[in-house]
C-alpha cells in the first residue's frame, strides 16, 4: 500500500513537472506564437517613389504603410524627401499595403507581400492630378505676352525663306519693351537671309562697277559687301531699335488685313510717316525717318569721298525710302502675307496645366 501511494506521489510529480503535451509549444508550432519576436534577419523593408507620369518626382507626398497580419502594428506614415524617395524599414514579412496621397492628387493605393528579409521595391508609384485642380487660370504679364508674339514673328518668312520680322498681324499686339526692340533688331541683322542678300546686291554693285571708287576684284566686292550690310545694320539698329526705345514707339508694322481696297492703301500709305506709339496711339515716325537720316549720315565714314551723300542727298535718300516704304506696305496688305506660311498664326493661351 505504501509502495503503491509513493508510486502515485511520483507519477503526480512527472505529470506536474511535464505538464500535458498540448500545453508546450513544440517545433514548428513554436515559431508561429504571437508573443515570439522574430530574428532581425527575417524582417525586411519596403521603399519608392512618389512621381508623375512626365518623369518628376513629388516631394511632401504622404505615405502610409498599413501590415495586414494578426498582431499586426498600428499604420506608419512618412512623407517623401526632395527626390521622391520613401523607405519603410524593420517590417515584419506578410502582406501590406500602401497610401499615397498629397493635395491636388488622387490617393494611389498599393498592395503587396513582403517575404523574410526583403527589400521590396515598390519603383515609382504615379499620382494622378484630381479633376478639380488639374488646371490653374493664370494671368500673363504684358511682357511675357510681348514675348510670345515677337516669338511669332521671328518664325515669318516670306516663302519660307526670307524674314519678315518687323510685321505684326495682330492689330492689337502687345507694345515691346527696349530688350525686345533689340532682340527683334538683332535678329533681323544676323539672319543667315541678311548675309545672303547683301551679297546678292554687293554683286550687282560690283558688276555695274556701282561706287568705283571701291574698285574691283575680291577687295572690291569685299568693300561693298562691307558697306551694305553696314547699311543694313545701322539701319535696323538705329531705326528698329535705338530711336523707338527712346520715342517709345513701336517699330513694326501693323498689317491692317480687312477692310475695303481703298481704306487698305490709305492705311499703307499713311504707315510710311506714321507708326504706333507704345501708348497705342498713332504717331509721326520719328524713329523711321530720323534713323534713315542717321544711318545715312554714317555711311558717309566708309563710302568712297566720290560718292558721299552731301545734306541735300540725305534727305533725298530718306524721301525715297518714305516711298519705298509704301510700297513695301502695300505689299504686306496685299501680297506677302499670302506667301508667308503660318503667319501669325500661334499666339499665348490664358491657360496652363498645374505642373509641379
Amino acid at each position: 500500500m505504501e509502495l503503491a501511494l509513493g508510486a502515485g506521489r511520483v507519477l503526480a510529480l512527472l505529470m506536474v513537472l511535464t505538464g500535458p503535451a498540448w500545453a508546450w509549444p513544440q517545433g514548428a508550432d513554436a515559431a508561429r506564437t504571437p508573443n515570439a519576436p522574430l530574428p532581425a534577419q527575417a524582417r525586411g523593408s519596403i521603399h519608392g517613389v512618389a512621381g508623375g507620369s512626365n518623369g518628376e518626382v513629388y516631394e511632401g507626398v504622404s505615405v502610409t504603410l498599413t501590415e495586414d497580419a494578426p498582431g499586426a502594428p498600428a499604420a506608419l506614415t512618412q512623407r517623401t524627401g526632395a527626390d521622391g524617395a520613401f523607405t519603410f524599414t524593420d517590417i515584419a514579412p506578410g502582406p501590406f499595403h500602401l497610401t499615397l496621397s498629397s493635395r491636388g492628387f488622387i490617393s494611389q493605393p498599393v498592395s503587396g507581400v513582403l517575404h523574410a528579409g526583403e527589400s521590396f521595391d515598390a519603383h515609382t508609384i504615379v499620382l494622378g492630378m484630381a479633376a478639380t485642380s488639374s488646371s490653374i487660370e493664370v494671368t500673363a504679364s504684358q511682357q511675357e505676352i510681348a514675348q510670345a508674339q515677337l516669338n511669332v514673328e521671328e518664325k515669318q518668312r516670306v516663302l519660307g525663306v526670307l524674314p519678315n520680322f518687323f510685321v505684326t498681324y495682330d492689330p492689337h499686339a502687345v507694345p515691346l519693351t527696349t530688350r525686345q526692340k533689340f532682340q527683334l533688331a538683332l535678329q533681323s541683322t544676323v539672319d543667315p537671309m541678311t548675309f545672303l542678300t547683301t551679297g546678292f546686291f554687293a554683286g550687282i554693285e560690283q558688276a555695274s562697277d556701282t561706287f568705283p571708287g571701291y574698285g574691283q576684284g575680291a577687295a572690291g566686292f569685299g568693300k561693298r559687301y562691307g558697306a551694305a550690310y553696314g547699311d543694313t545694320v545701322f539701319g535696323t539698329i538705329l531705326g528698329g531699335a535705338v530711336l523707338p526705345s527712346l520715342f517709345r514707339q513701336d517699330p513694326r508694322y501693323f498689317v491692317k488685313g480687312t477692310g475695303s481696297v481703298k481704306s487698305r492703301i490709305w492705311y499703307a500709305t499713311f504707315n510710311a510717316v506714321m507708326c504706333k506709339g507704345d501708348n497705342g496711339r498713332w504717331q509721326p515716325n520719328y524713329s523711321g525717318i530720323l534713323g534713315g537720316l542717321a544711318a545715312g549720315g554714317i555711311s558717309n565714314l566708309y563710302y568712297p569721298s566720290a560718292d558721299r551723300d552731301s545734306t541735300g542727298q540725305l534727305f533725298t535718300g530718306v524721301a525715297i525710302t518714305v516711298g519705298g516704304s509704301v510700297f513695301g506696305n502695300l505689299a504686306q496688305e496685299f501680297l506677302v502675307k499670302k506667301l508667308t506660311p503660318h503667319a501669325g498664326k500661334a499666339g499665348i493661351s490664358d491657360t496652363a496645366p498645374n505642373a509641379q
